[in-house]
């Protein structure tokens, strides 16, 4: 039978992004993936040269919204943390699955060379939340309103029912 469907690349996407979860980057093939799309792993190949290239197509579009929302930040004149962090999760939350298999599969950010690139944006999200010379105390605080805004937007169930009780206890945890 046909395929039928339109956007190949996006199906891809998300069946390896699923499989990957599951089971790990390095366990999953990419016969798996073709297989469950009932495509061949030529036609696979075509739109993902390797495993990597595949997992950067997952990636790529979290690591470029939360860069574009950094930068975004960083040139403003002013930053309201309530908004910040608001916008934050609501990426988070968009992203959910990509920010969980990156969570879970560290090897994979490391073949993809963007381990380091993470781990920058904690410190451009404290020097945004706290200021660049901030003390180990804010520096505490504002882990604690980012990691918790992290764990509230990837929790089993609808998110968006903690949202505000997410921002809520994130911005309390910055201000005492």
């Amino acid at each position: 039978m046909p395929r039928t469907r339109v956007d190949t690349r996006a199906e891809i996407r998300a069946v390896a992004a699923e499989l990957f979860a599951r089971q790990g980057f390095e366990k999953t093939s990419l016969r798996e993936v073709a297989e469950r799309l009932g495509i061949t792993k030529a036609a696979l190949y075509y739109h993902f040269p390797s495993k990597a290239d595949l997992m950067r197509g997952i990636v790529q579009p979290f690591v470029d919204e939360i860069e574009d929302l950094l930068a975004d930040r960083e040139a403003a004149a002013e930053v309201d943390p309530r908004q910040f962090l608001a916008d934050y999760f609501d990426v988070v939350l968009r992203y959910r699955q990509v920010f969980e298999l990156v969570l879970r599969d560290v090897s994979a950010l490391a073949q993809l060379d963007l381990m380091q690139q993470m781990l920058a944006w904690r410190d451009r999200v404290y020097a945004l939340l706290v200021g660049p010379d901030a003390s180990p105390a804010q520096i505490a605080r504002a882990t604690v309103a980012i990691g918790g805004l992290q764990d509230c937007a990837t929790t089993e169930g609808p998110p968006e029912e903690f949202r505000d009780a997410a921002l809520e206890a994130a911005i309390a945890a910055l201000s005492k």
